[in-house]
């Protein structure tokens, strides 16, 4: 079987590690069990932790053992990385049942049956039980103040005023792997590089007290040329959740990616042959939008099954080709049908403001039933149902289906 340390080179996932050589023979020789983390602070995952899933899928199956750790204690403290303004603080009850849906989503990637089976785990059940005079002495006592403030993951919490309460979260983390290490024999962190120090901390705990087989890595976060994460839509993230974001309006968003992402979103968010792969990305001007096509299709497939992949291709032909069938485009049953056009647009999530609606008016970007609308004080009527299918568009590319 091929080293899955090759595989995630060769699919560019690798951004940072430690012990690179150590961690490559370690593959080699043994079934190595690692843990990727997810805070559950919603009901959903969303791209930012696709990429995770993907990785950890291709882990297992070079035949090592994933440990999918919910950060049920430390979702109660919220993760400072990246973060200018400390997270909101959800309930026990909150993050029960957002652990619960996002259960549902990790199986999609991984297996939890057969031979290096999954497992899922929550930090709530060690974490939230700890005496805290022993956790200061045992763990706090491994860790510096002045190392820690250096860390990339509390920066940008220090001009806003960083709590004691996120300060914590390194060792929260960090006594995770520990746990782990301890109790499952996992080996390997591995998330994304925002979350490097907090690796960084874990390796380090586990190898203060004597260990020399705790190992990091982390992988590249899906950002576009201008360096901006992908999976941003108008109406906010890009959620794996159906109900959230429509198996369409997900397609759509992979149809429309830059040509210059077709080679990395090939790489880290398909299981097609690395061949494949670079024959899309080397495909040219119109071409390139076939390629598209296909990752639209495999990415969605993974997410929201095969059924689902294939009626938003067909609504997306039948929109923009002018075949295939309309019906599984996105619907939208108003309820007001005689509402404003600008209310029509915040309800289908075109704008999240009546204001946005007016501009979007303005600037001609709006159509209904083919027909450019100028006047920001338009209010639907029956006439405007009177077609075969009520349809919104902003631009080429956004379309609705209004029903009455």
């Amino acid at each position: 079987m091929q080293n899955v340390f090759d595989v995630l080179q060769e699919r560019n996932y690798i951004e940072q590690m430690t012990h690179p050589e150590q961690m490559k023979e370690m593959f080699s020789k043994q079934s190595v069990p690692f843990y990727i983390g997810i805070d559950p602070t919603a009901d959903s995952l969303h791209v930012g932790h696709f990429v995770s899933l993907m990785v950890a899928s291709y882990m297992q199956r070079c035949g090592h053992k994933p440990i999918i750790l919910m950060g049920g204690g430390t979702a109660i403290i919220g993760d400072p990385s990246g973060k200018t303004d400390m997270r909101k603080m959800l309930t026990k009850e909150d993050i029960k049942h957002n652990v619960a849906c996002i259960k549902k989503q990790v199986e999609k990637f991984v297996s939890f049956e057969g031979e290096n089976a999954a497992i899922i785990v929550n930090n709530a059940d060690w974490l939230c039980d700890l005496n805290y005079i022993d956790f200061m002495r045992e763990i706090g006592s491994k860790f510096t103040i002045n190392k820690m403030l250096a860390a990339e993951c509390y920066k940008n919490r220090m001009e806003a005023g960083l709590t004691f309460f996120e300060m914590g979260y390194m060792l929260m983390q960090s006594y995770d792997f520990l746990h782990l290490y301890e109790t499952y024999g996992c080996k390997l962190q591995m998330g994304g590089n925002d979350q490097w120090s907090n690796i960084i901390g874990g390796v380090e705990l586990i190898r203060k007290i004597g260990k020399d087989d705790s190992f990091g890595l982390t992988f590249k976060l899906l950002t576009t040329k201008e360096g901006k994460k992908m999976g941003k839509t108008e109406k906010g993230a890009l959620w794996l959740d159906a109900n959230k974001t429509s198996p369409y309006e997900f397609y759509q968003y992979w149809r429309n990616i830059e040509d210059s992402s077709v080679y990395t979103v090939g790489c880290m968010l398909t299981f097609l042959p690395m061949k494949e792969v670079n024959r899309l990305a080397s495909l040219k001007d119109e071409n390139i939008n076939e390629a598209k096509k296909i990752l639209a299709y495999e990415i969605t497939k993974l997410v929201h099954g095969e059924e689902e992949a294939k009626k938003a291709e067909e609504a997306a032909k039948a929109l923009f080709e002018g075949t295939g069938s309309v019906e599984n485009m996105p619907r939208v049953p108003l309820s007001n049908p005689y509402c404003s056009l600008t209310e029509a647009m915040v309800e289908c999530g075109i704008c999240s403001s009546k204001s946005q609606a007016k501009t979007l008016i303005s600037q001609g970007a709006i159509s209904l039933n083919d027909v450019k609308i100028s006047d920001v004080s338009y209010v639907l009527s029956d006439k405007d149902f009177e077609v075969e299918h009520t349809i919104l568009k902003k631009g080429k590319k956004v379309y609705y289906c209004l029903e009455k």
